[in-house]
């Protein structure tokens, strides 16, 4: 049971990464092609980006949290 744990651990951590830094890529890349479109707008842009990075970034942070909740129960 134990070692299903760390597996489990294991495997929220890897889609925490990989699931994040998709995201944010795909997020960060679409931001910089709207600032290239519009250089007007990169004020509004740019806010508008940090507050979607802030919330790619919440899944990530839970599947950590619940990948040390496994480890803590093993």
């Amino acid at each position: 049971m134990e070692n299903l744990a760390l597996i489990g651990a294991g495997l929220a951590a890897l889609g925490a990464g990989i699931g994040g830094a998709i995201g944010n890529g795909i997020l960060i890349g679409r931001t910089i092609e709207s600032i290239s479109r519009q250089p007007e707008m990169k004020g509004q842009l740019t806010t508008t980006m940090f507050i979607g990075v802030a919330l790619v970034e919440a899944m990530p942070i839970i599947a950590i949290v619940l990948g040390f909740m496994l480890l803590a129960k093993a």
